[in-house]
């Protein structure tokens, strides 16, 4: 009787390299198994079921559309006929280990470990899980622990998964705590930082370790995760970190000053009116004194420069901040002890949070043209409001107001406002 190819299934079934009786040598060996077509896709099989239980044997795994070589090992494995139509042929792994052992004196995990070791995954689970926790733990005895932004910034690691990433790459997580345990610092490069901190100042250079502050950070002040240099930078400078004292950069229109090259520079601009660029490296050539009793800080350039046309040297004292400010001009705006600062921003949620920032840090800060009534006469066709709304304690209806009409007004908007103002106080 044959089987439609003109050959009897005994025959073939002998000549096959599982069916051979135990005792007979096999090319490879044991461990040779693992690339013969009959075996590949089983002992594969094999090795994520156990794996994944933790090396039990008393598990069955299943072939989908086996080969002919697969259905024919499988008949050697099991002693039992299987059909060669059959679109699924599952075995037990104690029969494999059986038939392996018969047949080449070692086992099926004996096999699977000559070619590469095998998995735990449940042991790995629980190890993690253990990882995890003392990770968690030594968040919670940061400095931080506590506050929402905090919760947040960990909440995210759980959800998306860093935190078990964190665990397999071996991170010390208690440097990510370190560093924000450390901050905000007063204007401190980044290297001097990081070797004072952790003892290596390439620490923050690259890597993980970095990517984990900067979202710690971005979480922290409220703000999306930096996608550019410039944007990197001024999230540093958030918490008093300077990556480079040449970058960071202060705009500045007619504000005299005293010490030094920068302040000769300062006070010949502002007789001319012209507007200068400083950078933080020049502010630290020398101690620094604004010659001012009160000076305007903006957001946008657009403001400094419509004040340049039309007022040039009569306009008073003016810095603009283009943004999240500087480290530049925190150190600028600390050279004008005693001064009134007239500070305002955007009339969006990132922008009203830096006014509070800036009320809370200069004792004689006082909003600019920041009020609800400020706002409401320019919000009709104002852009949509996007991110998480905040209070503003200095007039809580321009929170609610905003909250209502969820609007956006650009500094831009309120030009002609500012200009008077800076027109009379320049002519004071």
């Amino acid at each position: 009787m044959t089987d439609g190819r003109g050959e009897r299934p005994s025959d073939r079934s002998a000549a096959h390299p599982s069916l051979m009786p135990a005792g007979r040598d096999r090319p490879g060996g044991p461990a040779g198994l693992v690339e013969q077509p009959g075996w590949r896709r089983l002992l594969a099989a094999a090795r994520r079921s156990l794996e994944r239980s933790g090396g039990r044997l008393d598990t069955t795994v299943t072939l989908s559309i086996p080969t002919d070589d697969e259905r024919l090992v499988i008949i050697g494995i099991t002693g039992t006929h299987r059909s060669a139509a059959a679109a699924r042929l599952s075995v037990r792994l104690g029969a494999v280990d059986e038939h392996l052992h018969a047949a080449h004196g070692v086992g099926l995990i004996e096999v699977l470990t000559a070619t590469a070791p095998l998995r735990n995954r449940p042991s790995d689970l629980k190890r993690e899980a253990v990882a995890r926790d003392a990770v968690l733990a030594a968040a919670h005895e940061g400095r931080h622990a506590g506050t929402a932004w905090y919760a947040e910034w960990l909440d995210g690691l759980r959800r998306d998964g860093t935190l078990t990433r964190i665990v397999r790459a071996g991170l010390p997580f208690e440097d990510v705590v370190r560093v924000l345990d450390a901050l905000p610092v007063a204007d401190e490069p980044i290297p001097v930082f990081a070797d004072r901190v952790l003892d290596d100042t390439k620490a923050l250079t690259d890597g993980p370790l970095r990517g984990l502050v900067l979202r710690a950070v971005a979480a922290w002040q409220q703000t999306a995760l930096p996608v550019d240099g410039e944007q990197e930078r001024a999230l540093w400078e958030s918490v008093g970190l300077v990556p480079d004292d040449l970058a960071s950069q202060v705009l500045v229109l007619n504000a005299p000053a005293t010490g030094g090259l920068v302040g000769r520079w300062l006070t010949e601009a502002a007789q001319a009116g012209v507007p200068m660029r400083v950078t933080l490296h020049q502010l630290r050539l020398a101690p620094l004194t604004l010659n001012c009793d009160e000076l305007y800080v903006c957001e946008n350039p657009a403001v400094l420069r419509a004040a340049t046309t039309a007022l040039g040297a009569q306009a008073p004292p003016l810095i603009c901040t283009e943004g999240v400010p500087s480290v530049a001009v925190h150190t600028l705006l600390s050279a004008a002890q005693g001064a009134v600062i007239w500070w305002r921003n955007d009339f969006d949620w990132a922008g009203v949070r830096l006014t509070a920032a800036a009320l809370q840090r200069y004792p004689g800060a006082v909003p600019w043209r920041m009020t609800a009534a400020d706002y409401l006469p320019r919000a009709g066709t104002g852009t949509a409001l996007i991110g998480t709304p905040t209070r503003t304690p200095w007039d809580e209806s321009l929170g609610e107001s905003m909250r209502r009409t969820s609007r956006a007004v650009m500094e831009e908007r309120l030009l002609d406002l500012l200009i008077a103002d800076l027109r009379v106080s320049g002519a004071g």
